[in-house]
């Protein structure tokens, strides 16, 4: 599933402000995406780059190489809305099929205990 929305969750933390790649990761990964890491960050950005839904500029950096920065480019933010649009739909109609055979853990029992 990460594989299916990754792209979406880049953009978006993209069209906050420009991120390098390591630092992408560390942002998805304080979103809550604690396993995510290097190895799949970069071929993502590659790819979005490459669809032109990215675009990146070099910047030196005090402490090494310089750093790839990424934004999104108009499509990019056309594809992030979209994107936003068709994810919310989805996770609309699996939280509906889902309420009927899961109730909400969150939501007050409705059930009198023993």
């Amino acid at each position: 599933m990460l594989k299916g929305i990754l792209p979406l969750l880049v953009i978006a933390l993209l069209s906050e402000h420009e991120s390098y790649g390591y630092e992408l990761v560390q942002r998805l990964q304080d979103a809550g995406l604690a396993d995510i890491t290097t190895g799949t960050v970069y071929p993502a950005l590659t790819r979005l780059e490459r669809e032109g839904l990215i675009s990146s500029r070099l910047v030196a950096s005090p402490s090494g190489p310089a750093r790839k920065y990424y934004v999104p480019t108009e499509a990019g933010t056309t594809h992030l809305h979209a994107s936003a649009a068709g994810w919310r739909a989805l996770a609309a109609t699996v939280e509906t099929v889902l309420a009927r055979v899961l109730p909400d853990p969150s939501a007050p029992s409705t059930q009198e205990r023993p």
